[in-house]
Parts: structure tokens; sequence; C-alpha cells
């Protein structure tokens, strides 16, 4: 799966990049190094194996937490220490526990947060921003009619 002059990555690595399941892919792709033409080969044309695990699982923690919106600490607080699958997701939307309904909630509340501390740079830079633009004009010799003239 790799040539000689290329680099390669690890298959941890490659697996953490396509969103999938290290032990639940093919033996031959954990046995080798994968090359970056491979990557993106597999990026750009996924084989059945891989379209099939990111379509059923099971999922790695991270896509499982982006699926139930939660954290992956959350996750972890719900008692979710293996890869789940589609199913298993879905299941879990139709009738979430209330540990889910909680860190849903939670991490509804932090993004929201995260969110309101980003407008409020961005604005205190605008504010910034015009101050120092008026301080430039204030400060910027003024023209006089004997300049023009």
């Amino acid at each position: 799966m790799t040539s000689e002059n290329s680099q390669s990555m690890k298959p941890a690595t490659v697996a953490k990049k396509l969103g999938i399941y290290l032990p639940a892919t093919p033996q031959e792709f954990q046995d080798s190094a994968i090359s970056r033409a491979d990557f993106a080969e597999l990026q750009a044309n996924p084989p059945e194996w891989l379209a099939e695990l990111r379509r059923n699982g099971p999922h790695p923690r991270p896509v499982v937490a982006h699926k139930l919106n939660v954290s992956i600490s959350g996750l972890a607080r719900g008692g979710v220490e293996d890869a789940l699958t589609t199913a298993d997701i879905t299941a879990l939307l139709q009738s979430p526990p209330q540990w889910l309904v909680t860190e849903r909630a939670t991490h509804a509340a932090v993004r929201a947060e995260a969110q309101r501390v980003k407008e409020a740079a961005a604005k205190k830079g605008a504010t910034k921003e015009a101050k120092d633009n008026a301080a430039a004009k204030r400060d910027a010799p003024k023209a006089s009619k004997r300049d023009h003239a």
C-alpha cells in the first residue's frame, strides 16, 4: 500500500483522519503504513469497507460525540466507553437517557458561551480599531489653507 520514496502514515493516524474506528478496519489496513497518495485515494474513492464503516460504524468516540451533540468528556461521564454503531446512536437519540439530555444541555451552554466570548472579543477588537483610527486622524498633521495654494 505504500511506495518506497513517499511519506507514510500509521494506520491509527489514517483512521483518525478518516473518522473511522481502527479495530473495525480490515487487518491488511491495520498492518500497513499508508502513503499520502493512498490516503488521498481513500478519501476520493473510498472502498466498500470504508463506506460501510462510515455509514454503519462502529464509530470512534469523537464521531459518536459529534452525532450525539455532546463532548467526548460527556460520553465518558455518561458511561460510554466503547465505539457505537449507527443503530446504537439512533436508539440513544430516539429515547435519550437522562445523562444524554443533561450532557446535550451542558454542551449547548458551553458552545453558546464560547460564541458569546468570541463575539465580545470581535466587538472589543472592532472598538479598539475604531479608537486607533480616531487617534490616528486626530494626531495627523492638519493641512492648512497655505498647503493648498
